[in-house]
């Protein structure tokens, strides 16, 4: 059998430590674009009107961003930092690049929810992949640039989400299939994953359907709810008592609490 010599075995080494710090930085590179919460780029253009009517609905399933609770504090995600519809309910802080562009204004921020998609073959490209972009909704992007610019580079990182009162759940579907609407939610705001209980049964898992809805193919007309959701920053929390035995479809209840 053919032997390594020492210093043959030592380049092997390097080489296999070099080969894994890659591998490790492409995993963190894939991460970074909708998980970072330190600065990085993108670029920003703006939807809806000066009244932000146009962003409503949208991919993420909130529909009416002004009874939600969102207003025009919003943003779309092109792919690279929708992460699947995961990002939904994600905050943004969000900065002009006052070096990059005459058209910011100095001093400006913004702090936005994820609300929407804007997809690939949006008009200028800039939503097609890679690229990482925020369409904002108009009174935000009017915030931190002349809407002359069009589009302005800008720096972005995660934040947590501020909201007012307990985490909400929508209750959609029919007896046989419970679609749920997870909204509201403090903390990091995207949530990865949901359970949902009846208090004659454990812990059911639900499949994530799009956007923020979640479903799970069960019968719990009757029973009161608990939920169990899971941040996409990985802090899980429960939540009981959220809807009464007696809740139908339609119904939207806020628990006692939030992350």
């Amino acid at each position: 059998m053919a032997q390594v010599s020492r210093k043959d075995g030592r380049h092997v080494n390097i080489l296999s430590t070099l080969l894994l710090l890659c591998l490790k930085a492409v995993k963190v590179l894939s991460m970074e674009a909708w998980a970072v919460t330190e600065w990085g780029s993108a670029h920003a253009t703006f939807y809806g009107g000066s009244d932000a009517q146009g962003t409503m609905g949208g991919a993420c399933g909130y529909g009416n961003l002004y009874s939600i609770g969102y207003g025009v504090k919003s943003t779309a995600l092109s792919n690279g930092l929708l992460n699947n519809g995961l990002s939904c309910g994600a905050c943004f802080k969000i900065v002009c690049q006052l070096e990059a562009s005459k058209w910011c204004y100095p001093g400006k921020e913004v702090v936005v929810t994820a609300t929407n998609a804007c997809p690939p073959g949006s008009t200028g490209g800039w939503c097609n992949p890679p690229k990482l972009h925020f369409d904002l909704s108009y009174p935000m992007f009017a915030q931190l640039a002349h809407r002359v610019a069009g589009v302005i580079p800008v720096n972005y990182k995660r934040v947590p989400c501020e909201r007012q009162g307990g985490i909400r759940f929508s209750m959609h579907g029919n007896p046989w299939f419970d679609y749920v609407l997870v909204h509201n939610v403090g903390g990091m705001g995207a949530v990865c994953s949901v359970a949902i209980k009846g208090d004659k049964t454990g812990w059911i898992s639900m499949s994530h359907n799009w956007g923020q809805f979640w479903s799970a193919s069960t019968h719990l007309v009757g029973q009161s709810l608990a939920f169990q959701v899971r941040l996409c920053k990985g802090k899980v929390q429960e939540f009981y008592n959220v809807a009464p035995s007696n809740w139908g479809f339609g119904q939207t209840f806020e628990a006692d609490y939030n992350f």
